[in-house]
């Protein structure tokens, strides 16, 4: 892209998308040229210690960086594939610096800036693997303090994902608060009843923000 002219490229992705617990985290990041991060790569396909290295790199050198979450409510109002373009486009608008051309890991964001969507951009993309990595620290950092509020659902460890020893929480205690309802291995686990056919999962603020 700065071949092409622009100067501010923020790579965007998200943190999150498959869990059944808590917020969907997105970042955009603008890179410097002139102060690379060595070693950046899909954050899936990095240790916890690596991650949390990088993201202290990436924080330092970057010439702006952003982190924004969409709530477990929102999820379930307006579907995790809108929530989680709501979490980048908030992303891209909180950064410091205006971005001149947005760079998304497999999606398009609402927003007045040139942009392109790169399947597996997160392995493909500096930039984008520089987001992917801050949205995943800033993730699994916040699903560790949950932990010590909901201690009897290994969220520490699990980052709220579908394990066997997750699932079996929510069958012994049913969801928190937090839990997202509109996915169905918590909604067969609510102990209370729920007509999910009549409930407004989509917000028409939310829905036109999205389009």
């Amino acid at each position: 892209m700065r071949k092409q002219g622009y100067r501010l490229v923020a790579g965007v992705d998200e943190a999150g998308r498959g869990s059944l617990f808590g917020p969907v985290y997105a970042a955009a990041v603008v890179l410097d040229p002139a102060r690379p991060v060595r070693g950046l790569n899909d954050s899936k396909q990095l240790d916890a210690a690596r991650r949390e290295v990088l993201a202290e790199r990436i924080r330092s050198r970057a010439l702006g960086w952003r982190i924004a979450a969409v709530d477990a409510a929102t999820i379930d109002r307006i579907n995790i594939l809108q929530a989680s373009r709501l979490a980048m486009k908030r992303a891209v608008e909180g950064l410091p610096v205006a971005a001149d051309f947005v760079l998304v890991d497999a999606a398009t964001l609402d927003l007045p800036v040139p942009q392109r969507a790169l399947v597996e951009g997160d392995a493909r993309c500096h930039a984008i693997a520089a987001a992917s990595i801050l949205a995943k620290v800033a993730r699994d950092a916040c699903l560790r303090a949950w932990d010590a509020v909901y201690p009897d659902y290994g969220l520490g460890s699990n980052k709220g994902y579908p394990t066997p020893g997750h699932r079996r929480a929510l069958a012994r205690l049913g969801p928190t608060p937090l839990h997202r309802l509109s996915y169905a291995p918590v909604r067969e686990c609510c102990r209370f009843p729920l007509d999910w056919d009549q409930l407004p999962l989509f917000g028409p603020e939310e829905c036109r923000s999205s389009q």
